[in-house]
């Protein structure tokens, strides 16, 4: 039979969960990211709401921008009013667990107290770190079959699959317009793998190309002291190809300013063109997959998948803070704790209005070859 030890009051474990999520955000590389509304890379939803069907969900809404020429002079108004359209996309969400136990008192020799702090941070990272890597397969299209090194994903002894989760299924591949490669030869092109070459090293010419196409394709930006910025996160192999450039070198030196009073300028290279670039280890790249499984001719060539994140790129349902349970084992001799979390992941799609079809909505994915 498994009790409760310490006999931890309801208000205790929540305690102890609030604080776990506390570590949480700290720890999360995103969390500077995270947002309501138009000025925000990644919609944090942590209520839920009713859909159209009266059933309850992690509802995101995306507006549309007005167009057209509006009421000329003194022109009647009333009766000629136009629409705001707004669609609405439910996030998916279940919940993920882990715990940990203690080898017993004996081997252990430590209180229970002291066993909840380590597993506290220890259990908060790995939150952290988890959540970190499904924002960036559904941003980049990359299947939980798949590690972001592109190695197929093992999942340990006693634990369950990332694709038993509630909304792995609605991880997408980039849509047409929001799919680009560097090319060496020829710029930015539209995106294939299959022709990433050894050559198309990450080079700085390419970014002021990949914002136009943005801006033009009607990807919003984000907005921060009334200026307007998309993010471009690359690997830290990215971001040194872009120090070996001259002509990036060039640029920082024209940057603009980093607005400090901005969270989201840490540890980012502000650079011209209104483009905060961020490197970050865990973008994905194919450095894990098999010889014949990588990009190019052959599938012989490492390549990475750096992302262009403009205004609600990703939704995050971010429901309830953890649950902390502890439970006692053997008569007390060893101890477990269990953390939960209620989240979710969503890549928004829009009618765009340009290509006349459904494209992602504020993320863009630039291939390029890894060197």
């Amino acid at each position: 039979m498994k009790t409760d030890f310490g006999a931890q009051q309801t208000q205790q474990r929540l305690a102890w969960g609030h604080k776990a999520y506390e570590e949480f955000i700290e720890q999360f590389f995103f969390t500077n990211f995270l947002g309501e509304g138009e000025d925000a890379i990644i919609e944090h939803i942590t209520e839920l709401s009713e859909n159209d069907k009266g059933q309850s969900g992690a509802m995101l809404h995306l507006i549309a921008d007005l167009h057209g020429g509006g009421i000329a002079g003194d022109g009647e108004i009333e009766g000629r009013e136009s629409e705001l359209s707004v669609y609405w996309q439910e996030v998916q969400y279940g919940m993920i667990s882990k715990a940990v136990t203690n080898k017993g008192k004996l081997a252990d020799s430590k209180s229970v107290i002291q066993f909840r702090v380590p597993s506290r941070k220890k259990l908060a990272r790995w939150l952290a770190e988890t959540m970190e890597e499904q924002a960036i397969h559904f941003a980049s299209g990359i299947p939980f079959t798949l590690n972001l090194d592109g190695s197929p994903r093992q999942t340990p002894a006693g634990e369950d699959p990332w694709t038993d989760l509630d909304y792995s299924g609605d991880i997408a591949a980039p849509t047409a317009n929001r799919f680009f490669r560097y090319s060496a030869a020829n710029g930015l092109q539209s995106g294939d793998t299959t022709q990433i070459a050894a050559a198309d090293t990450l080079k700085y010419g390419v970014l002021p190309d990949l914002v136009a196409e943005a801006r033009t394709r009607n990807i919003k930006p984000i907005r921060k002291g009334g200026r307007e910025y998309y993010v471009f996160l690359t690997s830290e192999k990215g971001m040194a190809q872009l120090w070996k450039d001259p002509d990036f070198r060039t640029s920082i030196v024209q940057a603009d300013t980093r607005g400090d009073d901005n969270k989201i300028f840490s540890g980012s290279t502000v650079t011209m063109h209104n483009l905060i670039i961020r490197p970050y280890r865990r973008v994905y790249n194919t450095r894990g997959a098999a010889s014949g499984q990588k990009w190019g001719a052959g599938g012989a060539i490492d390549g990475a998948r750096s992302l262009l994140l403009g205004a609600q790129a990703l939704a995050f349902a971010d429901i309830a803070p953890p649950d902390w349970e502890e439970k006692a084992f053997n008569y007390g001799k060893r101890q477990g704790i269990s953390l939960s979390k209620m989240m979710g992941w969503l890549k928004p799609k829009f009618y765009t209005g340009v290509s006349n079809t459904v494209e992602d909505f504020g993320v863009a994915v630039l291939d390029h070859a890894m060197g």
